[in-house]
């Protein structure tokens, strides 16, 4: 679209590109069709926004959040499990779409809020939203984005009369946190900007999450000799047992390194960019004023420099070989701008990884060459059937 874009990669390059976000470079430009989905909240703000509200985000993953996460994801996953039934076919893709979803939702909101909008249509409305991404054509008046721009004002609509039921009678969950954190100024987040957070953040915890999910599952299902090892690993560290807490967890290296690989191999978010505020000297280079700086996550992550045999799956490097060190692994970004909820999005995959084969016998029906990619904002695999069954202990 005739902007020159700078495309940096490599450990040093990648640092530069982290460090100097906010400063010499600018991260709210590029991301302008997120905002006009979602408003000027956060990253998708100037700098100064995002310090204000970055208080209230870190309110979601604390130490105690995480625990309380834990035990939700579990009785979703499981949940989820047993709808499937004792065997059948499914397309994972859509179901990972589907189940992060409502592990988002009943983890940030509690089970009644987000029962009480899936009746008012919250979520039909929040699919019109991720519909409309586009990060070219955002700002055209085109049927998409005019569906969008009603979507936000229904969304309002819908969380209004639950903002002023919390404001005046407060309930001890997500949603209420959310409303009860002062921003970085100690003030009380307006409701507007309330409404444009809960999107934004089930958005971001559903968005990337769903795909790498998929694929996690996927991969893990191409490689029986990893799946094999994962299920002795999970086996040993829950046995029959249907909650994962943080004690488990530590206990399943090689199911975290699994999803390590998946992130590394098949990353949501291919690139990151920022927009160049005032000429830059870096590696003999000038990257002028008003061009684009890009890193691109999956070429980060292949480079053989630092991950041997760079193009094959393989979660023992990081438990035998430690790669993937440093800034060698991008997956959630880096700086002050590294994703808040990145514990939160390995914990959901880590668990939807463990309970799905423990339970059952998957096999993957699709070959795995001809599983396509659908990118958007994020990437995330096409059409993918498994087939499995259930297990018997």
């Amino acid at each position: 679209m005739g902007q020159k874009v700078a495309v940096v990669v490599g450990p040093e390059e990648q640092a530069f590109f982290f460090k100097e976000t906010d400063k010499t470079l600018d991260m709210e430009k590029p991301y302008g069709f997120l905002a006009a989905m979602f408003g000027n909240i956060a990253f998708l703000g100037t700098h100064e926004t995002y310090l204000n509200h970055r208080p209230v985000l870190h309110s979601l993953f604390g130490r105690e959040q995480m625990v309380d996460y834990l035990a939700v994801m579990s009785r979703v996953v499981n949940g989820w499990l047993d709808r499937l039934g004792d065997e059948g076919q499914i397309d994972i893709t859509h179901e990972m779409v589907e189940l992060v979803k409502e592990v988002a939702g009943r983890s940030f909101l509690g089970d009644a809020v987000h029962e009480r909008l899936e009746g008012a249509g919250f979520w039909e409305q929040y699919d019109v939203l991720g519909a409309s991404l586009d990060p070219l054509l955002y700002k055209l008046p085109l049927p998409k984005f005019i569906r969008r721009d009603i979507a936000k004002k229904r969304v309002r609509q819908i969380l209004q009369p639950l903002i002023d039921e919390r404001r005046a009678n407060p309930v001890d969950d997500g949603f209420q946190r959310m409303l009860d954190q002062p921003d970085g100024q100690g003030e009380q987040l307006p409701d507007d900007i309330v409404a444009a957070f809960f999107s934004a953040i089930m958005f971001a915890g559903h968005e990337t999450t769903a795909g790498q999910a998929a694929w996690s599952v996927i991969q893990v299902a191409q490689h029986p000799q990893v799946l094999q090892q994962i299920r002795a690993e999970v086996d040993a560290a829950l046995g029959v047992v249907d909650e994962v807490d943080h004690v488990a967890m530590r206990n399943m290296p090689l199911v975290d390194a699994a999803v390590k690989e998946t992130g590394r191999t098949r990353p949501s978010a291919e690139t990151l960019i920022r927009a160049v505020e005032e000429d830059i000297e870096l590696d003999g280079y000038t990257i002028p004023q008003g061009w684009l700086m890009m890193t691109s996550t999956a070429a980060a992550h292949l480079l053989p420099e630092y991950f041997e045999k760079p193009f094959d799956y393989d979660p023992q490097r990081y438990l035998e070989r430690k790669e993937g060190r440093g800034h060698q692994l991008i997956t959630f970004g880096g700086g002050l701008h590294t994703c808040t909820g990145k514990n939160f999005a390995g914990a959901e995959m880590a668990i939807i990884t463990a309970f799905l084969f423990r339970n059952f016998d998957v096999e993957l029906v699709t070959p795995y060459d001809e599983i396509g990619v659908v990118r958007t904002c994020s990437s995330r695999p096409g059409k993918a059937v498994i087939r499995y069954k259930r297990r018997t202990h």
